[in-house]
């Protein structure tokens, strides 16, 4: 239903992208695009190109008198700093960076030089990722869902959320330049990434990613690529540095018995709701989302260009040779925040999307009002016997 493409270097004219399926009717204009660059763009512990670099988008196509069409939006971001390497020899790149594409994408593609690895499988391309969730985002919140993150953990200092409702994180997050909620655990962030800073190295951590309000019945099971647990893996593993995905307490589950990791399931009697006291899942189950908030865990690793020279080859001389520095964060989780969520919201406006149909945003409102829901009355049994198979 819903897919996108992005095109562009880190260092080329712009990054551009083309968003196909959102439905008409949607009101957007740059400024909230804009809104989600800016958040992309703070962090502590971001690299000198944030310094340089005002991200801004231009909506090229799909969108007329400030409302989308219904056909592809094409949307495009200039790199401020192109000029600095417009018809300018480049100095050969050889020594490949241990956790980089630079070697990996040599052997592949064959090239002569290891910089159009480089500059392709930098993260300065998620810039347009997080244009297109910026889009994902406000169509998500036509139907009151919200998608929202923060910072669990950097290096060894890790927060405890306690009670804290997801929205609440999210609004503090947001007030945090580690955007961490809590701000004891914030301060311990800092000191982490200031030891990593003299030390000229890098550090990662752990994200959260929350979505709230969802329906009941998105994703299937009836076939493994439509499971919505998958599709949200995919779609988060596929940010640069991100090396590992949790959905819920995926991993503290492995611990539990049986009847430990699961979410009973209880009868509300005054509404005849069904619910839950505990969101072990995340809010996913059997590839389909349950009604509970939708939690994924992302674990981030410290970014391979460090000021601190790593063990390579260089290719040209064929002999050991130290790395050499790119410009770079020292520690890139906090930027991560608005990135993921773009992802995530692209997954689930796609979800949405495929339960609902229709080609305008006025159409799908009244499908959304009247989705099944998890109650009793939704559900009743005929509690008949019956023959599946002849």
């Amino acid at each position: 239903m819903l897919r996108f493409l992005t095109a562009g270097e880190s260092h080329g004219p712009s990054l551009t992208t083309i968003l196909d399926g959102i439905p008409a009717g949607l009101p957007l204009t740059p400024d909230i695009v804009n809104k989600e660059l800016a958040r992309r763009q703070h962090g502590y512990g971001s690299g000198g190109r944030m310094k340089i670099e005002k991200d801004t988008v231009q909506i090229l196509g799909g969108v007329m008198g400030g409302e989308t069409t219904g056909a592809p939006i094409a949307m495009l971001v200039e790199n401020a700093d192109h000029v600095k390497w417009k018809g300018k020899a480049i100095e050969p790149m050889t020594a490949p960076r241990p956790g980089h594409a630079d070697l990996t994408g040599a052997v592949k593609y064959g090239y002569k030089d290891l910089r159009p690895a480089l500059e392709r499988a930098s993260a300065r391309e998620t810039a347009v990722r997080v244009a297109v969730g910026a889009v994902c985002k406000h169509f998500l919140d036509q139907f009151g869902i919200i998608v929202g993150g923060y910072v669990a953990s950097i290096g060894e200092a890790q927060a405890d959320f306690g009670g804290m409702p997801y929205e609440e994180r999210f609004t503090r997050a947001e007030e945090s330049d580690v955007r961490c909620p809590v701000e004891s655990s914030a301060q311990k962030m800092r000191d982490e990434i200031e030891k990593v800073i003299h030390g000229k190295n890098t550090l990662g951590g752990v994200l959260e990613i929350v979505a709230l309000n969802l329906p009941v019945g998105l994703g299937s099971f009836a076939q493994w690529d439509r499971r919505l647990e998958a599709k949200l893996a995919m779609a988060v593993m596929s940010v640069q540095a991100i090396k590992g995905v949790e959905v819920g307490d995926a991993f503290e589950n492995t611990r539990q018995l049986g009847t430990q990791a699961h979410d009973p399931i209880n009868l509300r009697p005054s509404t005849f709701n069904l619910q839950r006291s505990t969101n072990r899942a995340g809010g996913i189950e059997g590839g389909i989302s349950n009604g509970q908030p939708i939690v994924i865990r992302a674990a981030m690793k410290p970014i391979a260009t460090t000021l601190l020279p790593q063990p390579t080859v260089d290719l040209a001389s064929g002999s050991e040779a130290p790395t050499r520095y790119e410009r770079s964060d020292f520690c890139p989780v906090p930027r991560a925040v608005p990135i993921l969520e773009a992802m995530v919201a692209f997954v689930l406006a796609d979800a949405l999307l495929e339960k609902l149909g229709g080609d305008s945003l006025n159409e799908m409102k009244p499908r959304f009002e009247s989705l099944r829901k998890a109650t009793l009355e939704d559900l009743r049994m005929d509690n008949l016997p019956r023959v599946f198979w002849e």
